[in-house]
């Protein structure tokens, strides 16, 4: 560790470089307010007073309408059955659950959307009887492929009056693509019979159907599920008020922050306008990168942490919320350490089935860029989506290059020989903030589109070196030591 005066001028740095560069965005929203609500059209609402909010995250907005709408109340609808389930009739709670979740999913999405989430479900489970992972991972991907397809995505609008409610349909299949491919999956690995019994469709419809996790997220594992599920929570009754009070209480903050800051900084509408984006200062530019991935971080606090409290309450162990952003200072801790379930599915089903590091080098690049490849067409497929996973492997791979080379024992004998453990830990610092400079550069690229990124690169890299390259590396530096100093502090990478 670093002395504590050296800690305190990193940290302090820190957030000043935050502030000001938020100071600044607040500015620029201000200053280029009127054209961005002509252009926009900027919400008004009562929340904070004459403050006009940015509508332009369309996934905020999106979430929010429906929790306003519906969500919200089916969500409170499950906590209560749930409950009453526990005391009454807790060895039939998970078939009260999943009975639950078809019927919030018909009252959302209709007859059609069931129809269709059962039928995705029906086929997944009728191709892994034959116990080939080819197979369902071939079953998996064509039933994700039919959600693009122009013919039945005119088929799915001809079912609802609003577009939102096509995307909700949408946006569910997709999640419940990861479900019904782990159970899958799971069923394909067990080799006795009596082991194949436990994985039966009333367990799949149950795990698919279990609303919390229903239209987004995050993911559990089918083996997570039922074995938690079926475990006896004696002690959940008297845990539950504390866990629900304490949850609402962090739910509410993070809520109010995302809220505050679509009011006070208009960083997807300035976004939006890449005349606007190219014109801005420097410091204006940075302050949109480190709110942008703040928001979107603050985001997943939110529309994670609702259903992370729904499960607490359950019995039910969920996924970690994601880590900090602010404290990532590799590609590896983001992808370990924001969306953990997403994750833990790609480790558990795609990169180590394909090999890993089992196979050299070379299997390790395979294994990485399907990895990658499946992550991209899971979201949708588009260009820019490629080309951010394309830029994620990449630095994966150097990253891991460098870490493999530092671990050679001669590279640290002579690491350890000429430098001091507080000089390591500066050049440490000095390649992670070359490395998150490339992390927010290449996320703005899947927050932001393709030509947010060339427009980052363009000016912080091209134009604005020396000197605007260097700073923002000098900036990034003392973030660096700080996310360090936290991943040491809770032993996390």
């Amino acid at each position: 560790m670093l002395s504590r005066w050296e800690l305190s001028l990193y940290l302090l740095a820190s957030l000043g470089f935050h502030f000001y560069s938020f100071y600044e965005v607040y500015k620029v929203s201000r200053e280029h307010e009127e054209e961005l609500d002509q252009e926009f059209e900027l919400e008004t609402d009562a929340l904070f007073g004459s403050l006009k909010k940015d509508p332009m995250d369309f996934e905020w907005s999106f979430w929010m309408e429906w929790g306003k709408k519906k969500l919200a109340w089916l969500l409170l609808g499950h906590m209560v059955v749930s409950q009453m389930a526990t005391l009454l009739v807790q060895k039939h709670r998970p078939w009260v659950l999943m009975a639950y979740g078809m019927w919030a999913c018909w009252s959302v999405l209709g007859a059609p959307g069931v129809a269709m989430v059962f039928l995705h479900t029906l086929i997944s489970y009728c191709v892994a009887q034959f116990r080939s992972l080819g197979l369902s991972w071939l079953c998996s991907l064509l039933l994700l492929s039919t959600l693009r397809l122009h013919g039945v995505e005119e088929i799915k609008r001809r079912w609802y009056k609003t577009e939102n409610e096509y995307y909700l349909l949408q946006f569910t299949l997709t999640v419940r693509c990861l479900y019904y491919t782990s159970f899958s999956l799971e069923f394909c690995w067990q080799q006795l019979p009596a082991a194949r019994a436990a994985y039966s469709f009333p367990w799949m419809l149950a795990y698919v159907f279990y609303y919390p996790v229903f239209h987004n997220g995050p993911i559990l594992s089918f083996p997570e599920f039922t074995a938690q599920m079926q475990q006896q929570e004696l002690g959940l009754r008297k845990t539950s008020l504390g866990v629900l009070a304490w949850g609402l209480g962090r739910l509410l903050c993070w809520w109010v922050l995302a809220e505050l800051m679509a009011h006070l900084m208009y960083m997807h509408a300035i976004y939006s306008s890449i005349p606007l984006l190219e014109t801005v200062s420097c410091w204006t530019l940075g302050g949109l990168a480190l709110a942008h991935v703040l928001f979107f971080y603050v985001k997943y606090l939110v529309l994670f942490g609702v259903p992370a409290l729904l499960m607490r309450l359950d019995g039910l162990t969920p996924p970690p919320l994601p880590r900090c952003v602010s404290t990532m200072f590799s590609f590896t801790g983001m992808w370990r350490y924001f969306d953990v379930g997403l994750h833990n599915f790609l480790i558990r089903y795609v990169y180590v089935p394909l090999g890993g590091s089992q196979r050299g080098v070379l299997g390790t690049l395979f294994s990485t860029a399907l990895t990658f490849a499946l992550v991209s067409y899971w979201h949708g497929g588009y260009d820019y989506l490629w080309c951010w996973a394309a830029l994620n492997w990449l630095g994966i791979t150097v990253e891991n290059g460098i870490r493999k080379l530092v671990e050679m024992p001669c590279v640290q004998d002579s690491l350890a020989r000429h430098l001091s453990p507080q000089a390591r830990r500066r050049v440490h610092a000095a390649l992670a903030s070359c490395s998150t400079s490339m992390l927010i550069l290449f996320n703005l690229v899947f927050l932001g589109g393709n030509q947010v990124g060339k427009t980052y690169w363009n000016r912080i890299f091209i134009q604005g070196w020396p000197w605007v390259t260097l700073s923002v590396l000098g900036f990034l530096y003392c973030y660096a030591h700080v996310g360090i100093a936290w991943a040491q502090t809770y032993t996390v990478d």
